[in-house]
């Protein structure tokens, strides 16, 4: 039977498997061959809640979703076109995501009774062969057993060949939609070249799932996505811990500032140590604490020294930095403290997203302590949002807090190499000597803008006195004075309240200037926000979409904004956290719409939502 080619617009796939079954490197790879076959995408891992759950459990589960297009997407889709099930508890957690009539296709090995037990399934009962699935197409295919056939003469263990599984669903993917194999290959041989054994079984399993396609020719047809009408330029796929990485070390190339990163391990933040940590060749410097108090405290010194000190953590580690926060806003030096959320409270949802933190990061420490906060909206946005907090801190002598979310840290999207001519200049401007008639350094003397000097230590005649107790004005001496305290605290506040002053207006993402309804957003909302006021606009309803980078301090139009629209709708990931700070800074009767599943919001439940309003 010959196979023809169906040109597709769009495609969902979801990879699942248990957790040793590598559908994240699976899912990663074909998304990298998405990309450089030029579609537009959107990625959405989804790790297991347990480190080590048990194998074949549904608690085990590790998903991929992965949405490529010839048009540009904003979200990794609601529902999946294909839904690779290495074993019965990938396919009962995830058939739910599954369009009508969408393809499976399964490991028939992972259906055996004691994996069918394991997910719970009702003794006797196998989905494969119950009539169960009958609204799908099902491709059946014994991987494990074909995986070993492939590797029969590599002298490798059986544990060891099964490990190669992935790749051979993977060969079959490539062979599906119409794809070549020479990126993994290439990935491959740079990961396992030095293992002789594991690089070869890896390619061989990677070409005998192709092969496999290639003469089975599943109902004949394979399918291709043309390329998406985007912007001419350099892409690469970006996940947004490494975008963050890469905006850290372009903001320290751009200002001359050496990049100082004190961090404790904690998902979703890793990725940013691991990344930093190999651009020494850039002079970074990475530390790995043994808490998050040492973390941020190495980072504050770095910052005293003249360097970027940086700190990341998830909410948890936030609550634990909180003392030293107040003793940066206290010294009042440039500090960026990023916090990547994730469900909680206490330990929470460690591998699930959530835009829980934003009051935490608004107002959680003790005493006065103002703060300004940044938060990125996709993975690419990472780069630049990170730059700007990165600006914001040195220019105004100020510890910023960094928002992300696992979403964001871990999802992927095509990102246009920026140049580094393009990037905003930074202009640091160290104290070097006493400036005319001053007699004594002054350390907390301001300019209009309420900034103080940053002073190196050891400068000559500029010595000063550091610590968390309270700041004569001007000298810096220790005073207990109260109505010196109350001036400071105020100084403080509207030192944040004044970088309004050096950022854009706020503008709209998509609508008209006024109508009925507005949906202000912030984070990682702003996928679906889009792509829902989109598909609404469409079909003639008037709204408008605004999205939020500047948490903190506002921007000082976004007032006015507000204003000139009859309804305004605030989907958040959280219980409703910005929308209590927009109703009692505007005095606007906000709705919100939540979810705190661990999971985004789809595009489908805020399009429902919104027609309510509308």
């Amino acid at each position: 039977m010959a196979t023809r080619t169906e040109v597709l617009q769009e495609v969902v796939i979801k990879f699942a498997g248990d957790s040793g079954d590598g559908m994240q490197l699976t899912g990663s790879q074909f998304t990298n061959n998405t990309a450089l076959l030029g579609n537009d995408l959107a990625t959405f891992p989804d790790f297991p809640a347990e480190i080590r759950a048990p194998h074949g459990t549904l608690p085990g589960v590790s998903g991929y979703q992965l949405r490529f297009s010839s048009n540009m997407v904003y979200t990794p889709g609601d529902e999946c076109d294909v839904l690779v099930a290495m074993n019965a508890a990938a396919l009962k957690v995830n058939l739910k995501t599954l369009k009508k009539g969408g393809k499976i296709i399964v490991n028939t090995d992972g259906f055996d009774a004691k994996n069918l037990r394991l997910a719970n399934y009702p003794e006797g009962i196998n989905p494969l062969e119950d009539n169960s699935l009958g609204n799908y197409e099902v491709i059946k295919m014994d991987v494990t057993r074909m995986t070993r056939e492939a590797l029969k003469d590599i002298s490798l263990g059986t544990k060891e060949k099964d490990r190669a599984k992935n790749m051979f669903v993977l060969g079959f993917l490539y062979w599906m939609y119409n794809r070549d194999m020479l990126s993994t290959v290439a990935f491959l041989k740079e990961k396992f070249g030095k293992d002789a054994g594991i690089l070869e079984s890896n390619i061989r399993a990677l070409q005998a799932g192709f092969n496999y396609g290639d003469t089975i020719e599943v109902s004949g047809v394979t399918y291709t996505v043309a390329k998406a009408r985007m912007e001419s330029g350099t892409y690469r796929s970006i996940m947004g811990n490494q975008a963050l990485s890469y905006g850290l070390v372009a903001f320290s190339q751009k200002s001359g500032l050496p990049l100082f990163l004190g961090s404790y391990p904690i998902t979703p933040a890793s990725d940013i140590l691991h990344e930093l940590s190999r651009q020494k060749a850039f002079g970074v410097r990475t530390f790995q604490a043994e808490d998050e108090i040492a973390a941020i405290t190495s980072a504050i010194g770095a910052s005293y020294g003249g360097s970027l000190g940086v700190t990341t953590t998830s909410g948890p580690g936030m609550a634990l930095k909180t003392e030293a926060m107040g003793l940066a806003v206290m010294l009042e030096i440039p500090l960026i403290i990023i916090d990547v959320q994730r469900g909680g409270p206490s330990t929470g949802l460690p591998t699930k997203t959530e835009q829980s933190d934003l009051l935490q990061a608004y107002y959680g420490r003790n005493g006065e302590c103002p703060m300004p906060v940044i938060a990125a909206c996709t993975p690419s946005d990472c780069f630049n949002a990170v730059y700007e907090a990165c600006r914001i801190s040195v220019q105004h002598m100020t510890p910023v807090i960094f928002l992300s979310d696992g979403y964001i840290a871990n999802g992927a999207e095509p990102w246009k190499f920026p140049q580094s001519e393009d990037l905003p200049p930074v202009k640091v401007d160290f104290k070097k000597e006493l400036g005319h008639g001053e007699h004594t350094f002054q350390p907390y003397l301001r300019d209009e803008r309420l900034v103080r000097p940053w002073a190196v230590p050891g400068t000559p005649g500029l010595e000063h006195r550091i610590g968390g107790i309270e700041k004569q004005n001007i000298t810096g001496s220790v005073s207990y004075d109260p109505e010196n305290h109350q001036l400071m605290v105020k100084l403080r506040e509207e030192k944040v309240e004044k970088i309004a002053d050096h950022i854009p207006e706020q503008r709209l993402d998509s609508g008209p200037d006024t109508g009925k309804l507005l949906v202000l957003g912030w984070g990682s909302t702003y996928g679906v926000i889009k792509s829902a006021v989109a598909e609404l606009q469409a079909q003639g309803h008037t709204i408008s979409h605004a999205h939020l980078r500047y948490v903190r301090p506002f921007p000082q139009n976004l007032g006015d904004i507000i204003k000139n629209f009859e309804q305004v709708l605030v989907p958040e990931i959280n219980n409703g956290q910005l929308i209590k700070i927009i109703r009692e800074k505007f005095l606007v009767d906000a709705k919100g719409y939540n979810k705190i599943m661990g999971v985004p919001i789809t595009k489908t439940e805020l399009v429902e939502e919104i027609k309510k309003m509308i």
